[in-house]
């Protein structure tokens, strides 16, 4: 296994809090996790702040996958949902990086009845139709219903959502493992994880009432993914009202068919760094953000 520079990686990790909150993405909740490559049983994630304010090595902490619990004694308070992304990295030896966000253009898809898809180009990570997690089909008689993600059990629940089979971004599995630059090996010093299936089916999960999840092999592919979903919700929800204006009737958007979906992730996964150093530029020009990581800044 190559050895990372930790350091960058974390630099391009608070970069992309930073992208994803002046996009929209992430507000002052939210978060971002990033598999530890030199040791993949553990993860990187920001402390109980928010994302937009994380801004260097004393913000972010190391986490074991198999409990969401600190590696290191006396850590700071993680986000009361670490474990969506313990989970998802357990079931998921392929994926490196979760997302978290609550922006409303996405919650309003997962509280009605039409289907978030992949209506533009820029999106066909979402696949043909956007699987909902709902929480409330798994609580327990004592858990508090708050819709929020706080142990391990509502975790896995979580995770197994993204292997729902229906209407998934067909492909994604190849495609993804191809870009993926620290892999898990499969050894893990003897605590086995990642026992379903390398990638899951979909590229994203919405979260009923609350937010969504997505996965991705590295940073700047969930950073792509969080900005156009948001994005394909917004040209998706405008098409709709316009529709029901014409017709009266809220159907007929189009979608990207499974052979759209599948050649348009296959050129917009190998351009996925064309927007950075816009993005980039967009937060180091703005004092709200500050990376003491990046010697850019």
């Amino acid at each position: 296994m190559v050895m990372v520079n930790i350091t960058e990686l974390l630099a391009t990790y608070i970069n992309a809090l930073h992208i994803l909150h002046y996009h929209g993405v992430l507000d002052g909740y939210g978060h971002l996790s990033v598999r530890n490559p030199n040791n993949p049983p553990t993860f990187f994630m920001m402390h109980q702040m928010a994302p937009a304010l994380v801004s260097g090595l004393d913000d972010i902490g190391e986490y074991r996958v198999s409990d969401a619990e600190p590696v290191h004694p006396g850590t700071p308070a993680a986000p009361l949902e670490r474990y969506i992304h313990s989970e998802i990295l357990k079931r998921y030896s392929d994926v490196n990086v979760v997302l978290h966000g609550h922006p409303e253009e996405l919650v309003a898809y997962s509280i009605g009845s039409v289907p978030l898809a992949a209506v533009i180009h820029m999106a066909p990570f979402l696949g043909e139709k956007v699987p909902v997690f709902d929480i409330t089909d798994y609580y327990q008689p004592n858990d508090t219903q708050d819709l929020l993600v706080r142990n391990q059990r509502l975790g896995a629940a979580l995770a197994a959502e993204f292997d729902d089979a229906t209407s998934n971004l067909s492909g994604s599995n190849t495609i993804q493992s191809h870009h993926n630059d620290f892999a898990y090996d499969g050894h893990d010093d003897g605590n086995h994880y990642g026992n379903t299936s390398s990638y899951p089916a979909h590229n994203l999960v919405l979260m009923q009432s609350h937010g969504f999840a997505a996965v991705a092999t590295d940073i700047k592919i969930a950073t792509f993914e969080g900005i156009y979903a948001v994005t394909n919700a917004k040209v998706q929800s405008e098409a709709l009202k316009i529709q029901h204006a014409y017709t009266g009737r809220g159907n007929g958007v189009v979608h990207l068919n499974e052979r759209q979906i599948r050649d348009s992730w296959e050129t917009e996964i190998d351009i996925v760094d064309k927007p950075w150093p816009l993005w980039l530029k967009e937060v180091k020009v703005d004092p709200l953000y500050v990376n003491e990581l990046d010697p850019g800044f």
